[in-house]
């Protein structure tokens, strides 16, 4: 596995990280717990050492679950979480005063069976509290030794700067993938002039552009995507000439479109850690393999051309979701 650095001063990760939430949340019913481990223990064994995971996903369950399962790895791996919900539930509305992310911290460094946090997220931005509050409490906790980095999701570029000034902020998480290019407007040149490293979290459209997904698919009554517009069935048939850019591209290179669709998220920045999640050993395996995938620049061109005259269907998110990111 090569590693990267998340930014300029951040630590050195696998090149692909482990997007975790689908283990316990979002994605229909939770992983078995000793499936769900094997599932973990195998990503580290196969050269992953980047872990992301937040109190919300579960609530609670998910953060106890990476506790069981990486505590053996522990000094061998960089571990993110998340503050910012009402008591971790996203329905309850947003939650990031000051007394809210210390207590978080204690909270999770008790369920992730550690003394420290690596890179310690604030998982949306709140309006009811400034944004330098926030950054000036992760500050005190990295003073303090319980945190190492402090990152950001979904903010906006004004928000990012403002952080930034108070305690420098490591990464950013938010959506990036072929079928979601918004950051590359603002946020990423953002980025590159600050020295923070970006972390997409669905680099494969929520299973989209692996090519798994079609019109007809039935999710789980408890799947989050029934509620994405862009899952209606009506817009999966749309999207599927997306797909099948990746599948005529990954011909050409013997790889399957999701490591075409990872791959060319790798290729885009030398910082950029894609963290797709998965329950599955054979997909993970697949994803861990796109590390290996080379795109030329010619390739990257090629694909971007043929995606420029793609239009995408359907809202990313519902409507009351869509109003709490880009803040």
């Amino acid at each position: 596995m090569k590693t990267r650095k998340l930014g300029a001063n951040g630590p050195e990760v696998s090149s692909l990280g482990l997007g975790c939430m689908g283990l316990s949340f979002g994605y229909g019913p939770a992983t078995n717990q000793s499936e769900a481990v094997k599932l973990l223990q195998t990503a580290f064994h196969s050269g992953i050492t980047f872990f992301d995971t937040a109190e919300a996903y579960g609530p609670y369950k998910n953060e106890e679950l990476l506790g069981e399962a990486l505590q053996p790895y522990r000094s061998q791996i960089v571990l993110a979480t998340k503050f910012g919900f009402k008591e971790g539930r996203p329905d309850k509305g947003l939650d990031s005063r000051p007394e809210t992310i210390r207590a978080v911290a204690e909270a999770s460094l008790k369920r992730l069976k550690t003394d420290y946090i690596d890179l310690f997220y604030q998982h949306r931005v709140d309006p009811d509290v400034p944004i330098e509050d926030v950054a000036g409490t992760v500050k005190e906790l990295i003073q303090e030794g319980k945190v190492n980095y402090f990152g950001l999701s979904e903010a906006g570029a004004a928000t990012i700067r403002k952080a930034h000034a108070v305690q420098p902020v490591t990464a950013l998480q938010s959506e990036y993938s072929l079928w979601w290019r918004e950051p590359e407007e603002e946020i990423i040149p953002l980025l590159e002039e600050l020295g923070i490293g970006f972390v997409p979290f669905s680099p494969l459209g929520k299973g989209f552009l692996t090519g798994a997904i079609s019109e007809s698919t039935q999710f789980d009554p408890t799947d989050f995507r029934n509620k994405v517009p862009r899952f209606s069935e009506e817009n999966r048939k749309a999207n599927q000439a997306m797909v099948d850019l990746l599948k005529s591209m990954g011909e050409e290179k013997n790889a399957t479109p999701a490591q075409i669709a990872l791959g060319w998220l790798l290729a885009q920045k030398p910082w950029i850690v894609p963290i797709p999640g998965t329950t599955k050993i054979h997909r993970l395996e697949e994803n861990i393999e796109a590390v290996s995938v080379q795109l030329s620049t010619g390739d990257v061109q090629k694909i971007e051309e043929a995606a420029s005259k793609i239009s995408v269907a359907g809202a990313r998110y519902p409507e009351n979701l869509q109003k709490i990111v880009g803040k």
